[in-house]
C-alpha cells in the first residue's frame, strides 16, 4: 500500500497547505501525531488525516 509511507515535515506541510513552522508548532503542542526518527520528524498520512 503506497499510502503507508512516512512523510517528512516538508511533505506533510505541503500536504496540509501550511508552513513548516506551523507543523513544528503543532508538534510542540502535541496536536500532531509525529514520530521522531533519528533527528527527523516523520508522519503517517493516515494518522494526520
Amino acid at each position: 500500500m503506497i499510502e503507508d509511507r512516512w512523510l517528512s515535515v516538508e511533505e506533510i506541510a505541503a500536504y496540509l497547505g501550511v508552513k513548516r513552522d506551523t507543523v513544528y508548532k503543532w508538534i510542540e503542542r502535541k496536536a500532531m501525531p509525529a514520530h521522531k526518527v533519528g533527528r527527523l520528524w516523520k508522519f503517517r498520512k493516515e494518522e494526520v488525516d
